[in-house]
């Protein structure tokens, strides 16, 4: 049986899918949603590297988005952090 990966409660529901074709699960306990064994893309350093001079020549987040082929929202995320 499938378990929350927060709370460990066996109340869970199918909810669908992702983008990537994968069921996606809602805890019922929490109301949390989850995916099992979810594929986490990881961004290679010199990406980083290459976006950081992209913003320097002030290029906008959505077109580096597009063109570094990554989430406008991780990308977001990666700007506040720095």
């Amino acid at each position: 049986m499938l378990k929350c990966p927060r709370c460990s409660s066996t109340e869970v529901i199918r909810n669908g899918r992702v983008h990537t074709g994968k069921q996606n699960h809602k805890c019922r306990s929490r109301g949390r949603q989850f995916v099992e064994n979810p594929e986490q893309k990881r961004i290679a350093p010199e990406t980083c590297e290459r976006i950081d001079k992209l913003l320097l020549d002030r290029m906008p987040l959505a077109g580096i988005a597009r063109v570094r082929d990554i989430s406008e929202r991780w990308l977001q995320r990666c700007v506040n952090n720095t």
